[in-house]
């Protein structure tokens, strides 16, 4: 299980290095795309499928939602190989979709890890504690 909170930096030829307690989980070879709010998704080769099923379940039709989708997290995904020091290449387009320029903030979330900017992770930790609890209020209600 993939959980905890990391810091890491860009280097000046984009290398971002992912922690020795991911790498061991997701292994060398991994998937890296454009995500949700402006930040990056990685996960094993291996769970790329899953999470995609997820996310779009198993439609027996490729609707509009599905294929926009298909789009933003297929059309951004790189496969990558962390080196020796457990760094990988970060593309031109993914830098830029992240906003990411210098320190990164590296989340695990379980099934799937989450690479921010440092300025963008920092905006929103200001305001998820209000989000998590509102969301805590709308999913009781539904239970009752």
């Amino acid at each position: 299980m993939l959980v905890g909170q990391y810091t890491s930096k860009l280097t000046d030829k984009n290398r971002i290095s992912v922690p020795s307690k991911i790498r061991a989980i997701l292994g060398k070879k991994m998937i890296v795309a454009r995500w949700y709010e402006n930040c990056l998704v990685l996960v094993s080769k291996n769970n790329w499928q899953k999470l995609i099923k997820r996310i779009v379940g198993k439609p027996s039709l490729i609707i509009s939602p599905v294929r926009d989708i298909d789009r933003f997290i297929y059309g951004s995904a790189f496969e990558v190989e962390t080196d020796d020091q457990g760094r990988f290449v970060l593309t031109e387009d993914l830098k830029q979709y992240a906003g990411i320029n210098k320190e990164v903030i590296i989340v695990g979330l379980n099934d799937r890890v989450e690479i921010w900017s440092s300025e963008k992770w920092k905006e929103l930790e200001r305001t998820s504690e209000k989000k998590a609890s509102e969301a805590i209020e709308k999913l009781a209600k539904i239970e009752k």
